[in-house]
């Protein structure tokens, strides 16, 4: 028997994102620099509330994540209408493309950037244009000029791998013009929170324009990638019909209760993100200064880092030294001559910075 599918399915290749699950043999003790989570990790009352409340896994979660809704109505100041709550960010990537985009729907994507976006329109054949770009601020006009009619725009900010940042002003002339051409924007806020020195989110502004679509996770800003748990903040029309598509009891009640714990504590925010500035400067200073890599200025706790050598090999070389970095050599618009650290702990950087100078 002949198993069918659509023809969107036969063509998909899964993204290969970093994590020590992306390599073989796997090890512990490996330092991890290609997760882009926050250097501090988990909170302290997250890892007590989860040891505390391992019996409620015997129950069927709460669909509606009706405590956390709660809490993020305080913690983003929006209407729960406004909100919802998923497996991580991915699962709302993919449940956004389903329900929202369509063969039909011209798809306009700046590269390098997050994978899932592409992949998750192209598994509903929507029709991809692609604008290269290292520096989307740098490009803006031109960029505004290509939104498409009746589409979508897919942004991150800041963006994954290159850490640039675009401004709230920037930001309002992408939305109101797709605004004018009844294009969605959906905009990628994961690192948003993360980014020391200045304030561009423009999650408040869901309550003005109902083509704009904002996408979060307590994955990077509390280091709960394990947990997967992420939310969406949108017009009361566009969460209505993701509300409708989304899996019951997708987001487990181990995850619901980590986000409501992490959710008060925004003091671990702001002591990660004085390590990351802190930290940034220090491995710029220093891999700055060995032969051929060049850092990429960024916005937030990661930095993309063009290099002479082999980005393959570079990391297979510091797999010796117990270190893990990002290959970006799978990035649209990047090639194998690209890798991504995260900043982490200062104890962590210096154990990166003293490899990189022995393979070298």
């Amino acid at each position: 028997m002949r198993i069918r599918t659509k023809s969107s399915i036969i063509r998909h290749v899964p993204v290969i994102h970093g994590g020590q699950n992306s390599i073989k043999n796997s090890n512990p003790h490996i330092i991890d620099f290609s997760s882009n989570i926050t250097p501090i990790g988990i909170p302290l009352s997250v890892k007590t509330n989860l040891k505390k409340n391992l019996n409620n896994i015997q129950n069927y979660p709460d669909f509606r994540s009706s405590t956390l809704i709660s809490r993020l109505k305080k913690y983003t100041c929006l209407q729960k209408s406004n909100l919802l709550v998923g497996n991580g960010a991915i699962e709302i990537i993919y449940n956004f493309c389903f329900a929202l985009l369509s063969n039909k729907t011209k798809v306009l994507i700046p590269v390098p950037t997050f994978q899932e976006y592409e992949t998750a329109a192209k598994l509903n054949n929507c029709k991809i244009s692609y604008f290269k770009t290292m520096n989307l601020s740098e490009n803006i006009d031109s960029f505004i000029s290509q939104i498409p009619l009746n589409g979508c725009v897919f942004l991150c900010n800041p963006n994954n791998p290159t850490g640039k940042l675009l401004s709230k002003k920037q930001l309002l002339s992408i939305i109101k013009t797709a605004k004018k051409l009844s294009s969605i924007v959906f905009i990628d806020e994961c690192f948003i929170e993360l980014v020391p020195e200045s304030n561009e989110s423009i999650i408040s502004y869901v309550k003005k324009y109902d083509n704009l679509f904002v996408l979060r996770s307590l994955t990077k800003s509390f280091g709960l990638p394990g947990i997967r748990i992420g939310y969406a903040a949108a017009s009361k029309q566009m969460i209505e019909i993701l509300q409708k598509i989304k899996i019951p009891w997708s987001v487990n009640t181990l995850a619901q209760d980590a986000a409501n714990i992490a959710l008060k504590n925004k003091s671990h925010l702001t002591k990660s993100r004085l390590i990351i500035k802190k930290e940034f400067r220090y491995l710029k200073n220093e891999i700055a200064k060995l032969d051929g890599f060049e850092c990429h200025d960024s916005s937030t706790n990661f930095i993309l880092i063009k290099t002479k050598y082999d980005s393959t090999k570079l990391q297979q070389k510091l797999l010796k030294h117990k270190i893990l970095i990002r290959d970006c050599k799978n990035f649209r618009g990047l090639n194998n001559h690209y890798i991504r650290i995260a900043v982490k702990s200062h104890k962590d950087n210096l154990k990166l910075v003293r490899a990189l100078e022995i393979i070298t």
